[in-house]
């Protein structure tokens, strides 16, 4: 069965996730994923809260942008997540929005090579390594975990979209993210770069999951919306990009990024979603039937 998921996106105020986390967990949806953007709620402390008030649904942060974190505490909390709610976090990483990353001084000169150090040296110490390393952003002597996660925990997954990156991804990560800029050519393009990445590092055996939001919009202005936002995002010349309609449309443009390539597909709202409870509601009773 294709995991099934849904963002709460950080358009919505902090307090409206509790309600939204519930509804997920009640509902039967597998994935609730969140983002930290600039400047608006923080991952980690949002995936706590919402891990917190549930107690079955994952809970995805997608994603952590490396600029803004030194190694060792996104280490500490995603281990942290782990031992506290095992099996049910979902943790990303990835370059961060470079507008955003020079707003707060994080930019960096070159942001491949710091996503690759930060994501070599955290899945060391979340394996429970002790890691001493000198890079050109990355630096930490003799450091480990007093409390890494305590068996699988599902790895550290990376977001992209160019090709350095999505290779990288292959060669460094665990799963890659996809965003919701992707349609279903972009997945096999992706999956195939992922896969050269991992043949360069001998990482060739496997699961390597693909996580990819898909753009949805249901309701009578459903249309509306998804080529308001289409237009917003700089995608309108994208073909077959996102979807509007009804659950039997949604379950096909999730199915067609399954057969491209997709592991896992994450319904993810318009901005202006009028009814994001609605949302989940919808997705988990009634796409999630309609999806294999």
């Amino acid at each position: 069965m294709t995991p099934l998921g849904a963002v709460f996106r950080p358009q919505l105020a902090p307090e409206r996730l509790r309600a939204v986390a519930r509804l997920a967990d009640d509902a039967g949806l597998e994935e609730l994923w969140l983002w930290e953007d600039c400047f608006r709620e923080g991952g980690i402390s949002t995936a706590a809260a919402a891990l917190a008030w549930t107690e079955r649904v994952r809970v995805g942060v997608g994603l952590l942008p490396v600029p803004l974190r030194n190694v060792a505490i996104t280490a500490m909390e995603a281990a942290s997540l782990h031992r506290m709610f095992p099996g049910r976090a979902i943790l990303g990483v990835g370059h961060g929005v470079q507008d955003w990353m020079g707003q707060v001084g994080a930019r960096v000169e070159s942001p491949v090579t710091l996503l690759r150090e930060h994501l070599l040296a955290l899945r060391a110490l979340l394996r429970g390594e002790r890691v001493t390393v000198d890079g050109r952003y990355v630096t930490l002597d003799d450091v480990a975990l007093d409390w890494p996660p305590e068996g699988p925990y599902g790895g550290v997954l990376a977001g992209a979209t160019g090709p350095r990156s999505l290779r990288l991804t292959g060669e460094a990560a665990d799963g890659t993210i996809l965003t919701a800029s992707t349609n279903a050519d972009g997945v096999r393009k992706a999956r195939q770069l992922v896969e050269e990445g991992r043949a360069a590092a001998g990482r060739g055996t496997g699961p390597h999951p693909l996580v990819v939001y898909l753009l949805t919009a249901t309701g009578p202005d459903a249309a509306a919306r998804l080529r308001a936002e289409l237009t917003a995002e700089g995608d309108e010349a994208v073909p077959d990009l996102g979807v509007a309609g009804d659950a039997r449309a949604v379950a096909e443009a999730v199915a067609r990024l399954v057969e491209a390539g997709a592991d896992s597909v994450v319904l993810q709202p318009t901005a202006d979603e009028p009814d994001p409870e609605g949302f989940v509601r919808f997705a988990a009773e009634e796409v999630r039937p309609l999806v294999p």
